[in-house]
């Protein structure tokens, strides 16, 4: 009896109110093969800070008194800032990240942005997303498009594997796209339901027993997309889920789901996992009121996951064949609102944190906040340098093809 795409996203349980969708968890997944190939040992980790975090009340100008009369009821008091130098320190919910500061593992870019800057979520996300200008709308992101370069039949969609349900925009390419997937156990589970396993043997009974399709070309290739697909995630669900068992992580993570997906990702890289890209996500950062308190909690998180993934890659010598860049889509108004918060920017900072870092601690000067641009920061550095020299010098790439365009080198890898 022939299987039609209906009649296969029907036994999937994939139809609802006469509508026919795939579930996300299939979306965004691209040729696997089930043998995992070993590839650069050199690890990606992209950690963003989703909403905007405001970049100011992360380093602070403690010796900037205009800083203090911008914001006179969530500026950070010099009593409480962990200094760094005579200018500029953490937030006091960093504290953990001044040991990597210190031993040269941790590094903080100043005025991070790009010309005409857009203050909107959404396009602000995309132009970080793709590396495009903002007057340019792809659809294809930065690191998509390095898959597209590097990919081969034989590489698994999960060597760039996103921590989350949906895959980003950052992750999709042409041809080749990365894996998402938040909890490697629910998706080995549901991968691993009986129905599933029905439907992938009785695929493969139909591709031993040679029939060929004889009409409906279009029907035919359609659910042979999806029975691949399907194919594809089972087997790199039981490769992940595989590595994720065997995996170390012994460190204390923060017990959110920031704080786990970091830690499926140390076991993964642990456990000699072929994924190359990690992406995660820290929401929360749109602190439009009660911004101190927020974003202390936020931070905590952050500083405390990252803490225990520098303290298990260590034990695995994996630290220094890691490099984890977190950046935001933009930074927040130098001046305080009424709601004790702060409301969409521009430039910001970028943290870059791994044991193989050529420039440490400081890479341009302390936010100008004499010279500003309508109440918001200027921008000194494109984040496409930064992309750039990740491209070229840690994933060992020609960037120019997948920039479109050159960008001086600032020499941080």
């Amino acid at each position: 009896m022939k299987t039609t795409r209906r009649k296969f996203i029907g036994q999937m349980g994939l139809a609802t109110a006469g509508t026919l969708f795939v579930p996300l968890f299939l979306k965004g997944f691209d040729s696997v093969a089930a043998n995992s190939i070993k590839n650069s040992n050199k690890k990606l980790i992209i950690i963003q800070f989703s909403g905007g975090n405001d970049g100011l009340n992360t380093v602070v100008p403690f010796r900037n008194d205009i800083y203090y009369k911008k914001r006179p009821q969530i500026a950070i008091s010099k009593d409480e800032v962990i200094k760094l130098s005579d200018e500029q320190g953490l937030n006091p919910a960093l504290l953990p990240l001044k040991k990597l500061y210190e031993e040269g593992e941790f590094t903080i870019i100043n005025n991070v942005g790009y010309p005409n800057p857009d203050r909107s979520h959404f396009r602000s996300m995309d132009i970080w997303q793709t590396g495009s200008s903002s007057d340019e709308y792809l659809s294809t992101g930065w690191l998509g498009r390095y898959l597209d370069k590097i990919y081969t039949e034989n590489k698994n969609a999960h060597f760039a594997l996103e921590m989350d349900d949906t895959l980003s925009l950052a992750l999709k390419g042409i041809k080749k796209s990365g894996f998402a997937a938040q909890d490697l156990n629910r998706l080995k589970r549901t991968t691993s339901t009986p129905i599933v396993k029905a439907l992938l043997e009785n695929q493969n009974n139909i591709l031993k027993s040679n029939l060929k399709p004889h009409h409906d070309h279009s029907h035919d290739e359609q659910v042979s997309y999806l029975y691949q697909t399907l194919s594809n995630t089972a087997a790199s669900s039981e490769y992940l889920f595989e590595k994720n068992k065997v995996g170390k992580a012994s460190a204390n993570y923060p017990n959110d789901r920031f704080g786990k997906a970091l830690q499926q990702v140390s076991k993964l890289i642990s456990a000699g996992s072929d994924s190359q890209i990690y992406y995660v996500s820290l929401n929360g950062f749109d602190t439009h009121a009660n911004q101190k308190n927020q974003q202390e909690r936020l931070f905590k998180s952050y500083a405390e996951g990252i803490e225990a993934l520098r303290k298990d890659l260590k034990k695995t010598n994996d630290w220094n064949d890691t490099l984890i860049m977190t950046f935001s889509e933009f930074g927040r108004r130098v001046g305080e609102n009424a709601s004790r918060g702060t409301d969409h920017g521009t430039a910001n900072v970028v943290f870059l944190a791994g044991g193989n870092l050529k420039k440490k601690q400081f890479v341009g000067q302390a936010p100008n906040l004499t010279d500003l641009d309508n109440g918001d920061l200027k921008f000194k550095i494109d984040f496409r340098q930064i992309y750039s020299d990740i491209l070229k010098n840690w994933l060992k790439t020609d960037s120019r093809s997948i920039l479109n365009a050159d960008f001086e080198n600032l020499g941080l890898v």
